[in-house]
């Protein structure tokens, strides 16, 4: 099923569109908080797509975002609420969203996507799902500090990064439920990242039946273990270990589905994302330093 808000023909690219469009952007944003862009949605089994555009300017994505789910039902443009706005770079309810002055909003890229399924719009999934946000406005360099961080409507920002790849950038990560998405800077020490996606991890450990949570605590305390003597492989191995551990206990003894009635929670699901997260970290800490 498609909902289109804005005709879509083949993207333009180049230095002058670039420059065209940052400029166009810049205005856009700084003229008033909340400017809604416009974006057509199609969705379809387990996979959904949105371009994201200028006002008068549909034939040059801003962005794009790729949702694909591992088990969904009810998946559609409507159930899935997607919305996307410009924002000021000096908008301050934003700004005390983010963790620190160390994560930064990017003037090339001012989105916020928005994923908040109507609560009677039929969509569930189980275990999790991978979002791309795909962008030309932001260069891709190896080692980059750009992340994809996502919260709750209204709440504090979290990295989610599982990858940033080329084209130009592609910041990927997984989810095990929604709400709004932003690409930030993110200059913190890759040391203080990794203690916080652990503490969050075992924040979510303490969510569970009382039986299932020494085994993700001995993996997290190994996790530690390892990064404490600088044994990377360890550390990835106790943490894939985690990922793994969810998948195999979701369903039977971890909840592992997510509705929009927000009836259930999805422990599974984002044990599996905090892992993949975490993962991307200690890689970034093993190949770049602190």
């Amino acid at each position: 099923m498609r909902h289109t808000f804005a005709p879509s023909p083949a993207p333009r690219r180049g230095a002058a569109w670039l420059a065209w469009t940052l400029t166009a952007l810049w205005l856009f944003a700084a003229s008033a908080q909340a400017q809604t862009l416009p974006i057509s949605v199609s969705a379809s089994g387990n996979h959904a797509e949105a371009s994201i555009t200028l006002p008068g300017l549909p034939g040059s994505p801003l962005a794009e975002v790729l949702l694909d789910f591992e088990d969904a039902s009810g998946l559609s443009a409507y159930s899935l609420g997607i919305s996307a706005r410009a924002v000021s770079l000096s908008e301050a309810d934003l700004l005390a969203r983010l963790p620190d002055a160390d994560t930064t909003l990017q003037s090339a890229l001012p989105v916020m996507v928005t994923i908040e399924p109507p609560r009677y719009g039929g969509l569930r999934f189980n275990g999790t799902g991978r979002v791309e946000l795909h962008t030309h406005l932001l260069p891709y360099a190896a080692g980059s500090r750009l992340r994809l961080f996502k919260a709750p409507v209204g709440g504090a920002f979290r990295d989610i990064t599982d990858e940033i790849a080329a084209g130009s950038v592609r910041a990927r990560g997984t989810y095990g439920g929604f709400s709004q998405f932003l690409i930030l800077a993110d200059l913190r020490p890759t040391g203080t990242v990794i203690a916080n996606k652990i503490q969050r991890l075992r924040n979510r450990v303490d969510l569970l039946p009382l039986a299932e949570r020494a085994a993700f605590d001995d993996l997290l305390d190994d996790v530690e273990s390892a990064l404490a003597v600088s044994d990377y492989a360890a550390a990835l191995a106790a943490t894939d270990d985690v990922r793994g551990r969810a998948q195999t206990r979701a369903g039977a003894y971890i909840a592992n589905t997510w509705r929009a009635t927000r009836t259930h929670r999805n422990h599974a699901g984002e044990l599996a994302a905090g892992a993949a997260t975490l993962r991307f970290s200690i890689a970034f800490l093993r190949d770049y330093g602190p």
